[in-house]
């Protein structure tokens, strides 16, 4: 008995149908992701291609190509003491503000973690100065808390011990301004970062923790022996987005020191942001501001993967 095997057949028709299906399906999806995705080349890639070009151009006061000038810019800039000492300020400021931010988070996470009742309440009110903007953040810093005047909130407090009023954001010795500017950046930031870390915290499984209770660990050594090493992903995964952050750190400082119609003539320190910002914007030439742009790209770069070189970042546990 020899038995046939009949293979189904999808008739011309069936065919025609699924064809004119996915075609639909592929015009829609061109419809809506299409304005995006030539904008995105249009406003940023081309952008950044067309900035890369002025940095071998002399671009005084225009943005066109013309007087190509290779690496002066990139020599000008290495060469320019303000520049120099921008980067010193933003490697003081990084130095500072990495393992505050770092440990103010992970020291939150596990506070608000630990706590039974009110964990959503916490984790909201700690969040929420991330979703405020810096220009508005520094804006209160700037003209309520550190204001200078004897009712500014920080002379105030300082007066409750006795201290006399000080112009926090002029004063250079002792540079006092590095406070405003500090506490600032922790304000922002902390809550973001604790965020990361509570997620972190809660794909630890329960059962590590009680292991270490019945043979007798502290609550010291369960954090010192348990949680930091299963965080170890978490924690360089901050470390490496604080850091980043650090060397673009542009509004605080901006609005902070910023004068009005001077801009930051005036201002004590400038980040290399800032710098190339009054290259840029304020001499308008933007030959150079490209060039300072790209060279702090690549510093960042270079610095992010010797950090996580350095911490194991992408490593098995």
């Amino acid at each position: 008995m020899t038995a046939v095997l009949e293979t189904p057949t999808v008739s011309v028709a069936a065919k025609k149908r699924r064809r004119r299906r996915d075609w639909r399906a592929i015009g829609a999806f061109a419809v809506l992701t299409g304005p995006v995705v030539v904008g995105l080349g249009l406003f940023k890639y081309v952008a950044i291609g067309w900035s890369f070009l002025l940095s071998f151009n002399d671009a005084r006061g225009t943005l066109s190509l013309g007087h190509w000038i290779g690496f002066d810019n990139y020599a000008f800039l290495l060469g320019d003491d303000a520049f120099r000492t921008s980067l010193t300020t933003i490697a003081v400021f990084t130095v500072f503000i990495v393992p505050i931010t770092f440990v103010a988070s992970l020291g939150l996470a596990v506070l608000v973690g630990s706590i039974r009742r009110g964990k959503a309440f916490f984790r909201t009110v700690f969040l929420i100065p991330a979703a405020v903007s810096y220009v508005v953040a520094a804006l209160v810093w700037k003209m309520a808390l550190f204001n200078g005047l004897p009712s500014g909130v920080a002379n105030v407090v300082g007066g409750l011990f006795g201290a006399d009023p000080v112009p926090w954001l002029s004063t250079t010795s002792p540079p006092v301004y590095w406070v405003a500017v500090v506490t600032l950046r922790l304000w922002l930031q902390v809550g973001l970062y604790m965020i990361l870390f509570l997620a972190g915290l809660q794909a630890i499984s329960p059962s590590l923790y009680e292991a270490g209770e019945l043979d007798g660990t502290s609550k010291w050594q369960a954090f010192r022996h348990i949680t930091l090493p299963q965080l170890r992903n978490t924690s360089v995964a901050v470390l490496l987005l604080i850091l980043i952050a650090a060397f673009q750190a542009f509004d605080e400082f901006y609005n902070l020191f910023g004068t009005g119609l001077s801009g930051t003539a005036t201002a004590p320190v400038k980040p290399p942001l800032v710098y190339l910002y009054d290259s840029a914007l304020g001499d308008q030439n933007y030959g150079v501001g490209s060039a300072g742009a790209f060279l702090l790209t690549v510093i960042i770069v270079v610095i992010t993967l010797l950090q996580g070189r350095f911490v194991g970042f992408g490593k098995k546990d």
